[in-house]
């Protein structure tokens, strides 16, 4: 069993090893074990940096132009609005408005979610807003295997890629994956087959939907989870194929109800298999609300096993 935070670390290592043009821009959390980035490459490869996100951007934006693979992690995701212009506005429209003539192969990391009294600035899970910006790719790894199956494919790609963590994922810990270093982006994966009820969770809550479906089996409802474990692209095929078995869709995500993901997932779904749904496609979400600071009140917001037990067994009445 691996931890989540020192795969991401022993992940980043063996890709710098093995292409040199690949720098690291900012300060990644210290792993649970093994070395730190520092450790092995010292400050030739891992970039001193100011406390200042646009400018973290705007120098990998850079580097990605001259022909270098930079990693920006901006830590909480949270912050990453401070360099919005470059994310959104700079990286994504470079390759288009070139005519495909410059690629901009940059990964910008963040940490996001709800993480216990973090409070409303420190919460965010901007997903739906990053999807929202035509050229970004964006991938949101569940398990210490994602993150050595997505990253590689990540740095090589020729795109600007968001890699989002869900910040409580750091303490989890889960098998190594044997997959190819090169798994494709936009390709998920049946986190538990069933014939009930389909599940589509991302990060974290891919978890939480996992313990539901436990519950939801001491309840006689079998229930199959589907990860997506990348927004964009987004391999529709897999959760269509889901719902042609079961004819009912529960969507999890941590983004506000109003204009998230789930709400998209929900539309695509609902648009190509209406006439195989057999209930309501639920949505579960975090409320469209600040994500409060108070620890009673943080799980009355966003989303967890109950709410996930609940929805499902909404659709099967």
């Amino acid at each position: 069993m691996a931890n989540y935070l020192s795969t991401l670390h022993q992940t980043l290592i063996d890709i710098m090893q093995a292409d040199e043009r690949v720098v690291v821009i900012g300060n990644f959390d210290a792993p649970a074990e093994g070395p730190r980035l520092s450790d092995v490459f010292g400050s030739d490869r891992l970039l001193p940096s100011p406390v200042s996100e646009l400018a973290l951007a705007g120098a990998a934006l850079g580097a990605a132009l001259a022909g270098l693979r930079p990693i920006v992690t901006f830590g909480i995701s949270s912050f990453m609005f401070n360099a919005w212009e470059q994310v959104v506005n700079e990286a994504p429209h470079f390759r288009y408005m070139s005519g495909g003539q410059v690629v901009v192969p940059i990964v910008m990391h963040c940490a996001g979610g709800a993480r216990g009294a973090g409070g409303a600035q420190h919460s965010h899970s901007p997903q739906a807003m990053l999807w929202n910006t035509p050229g970004l790719r964006i991938a949101l790894p569940a398990t210490p295997a994602d993150v050595r199956a997505l990253w590689p494919a990540a740095v090589a790609d020729a795109n600007p890629v968001v890699v989002l963590d869900g910040r409580r994922l750091y303490g989890t810990s889960g098998p190594q994956s044997d997959e190819s270093c090169q798994l494709p982006l936009g390709r998920g994966r049946v986190r538990r087959p069933g014939q009930d009820v389909t599940i589509v969770a991302t990060s974290w809550l891919v978890h939480e939907a996992l313990a539901a479906a436990d519950e939801l089996n001491q309840l006689g409802v079998d229930a199959e989870v589907i990860d997506p474990r990348t927004l964009v692209p987004l391999d529709e095929e897999l959760i269509l194929d889901s719902v042609a078995k079961t004819g009912r869709l529960v969507v999890v995500d941590e983004t506000h109800l109003s204009c998230g993901v789930g709400a998209e997932i929900a539309a695509r779904i609902g648009y190509h298999a209406f006439g195989q749904l057999k209930a309501p496609i639920e949505r579960v979400a975090s409320a469209d609300a600040p994500i409060p600071f108070s620890p009673a009140l943080e799980p009355e917001v966003v989303p967890g096993v109950r709410d996930v037990v609940e929805a499902a067994i909404r659709t099967l009445r």
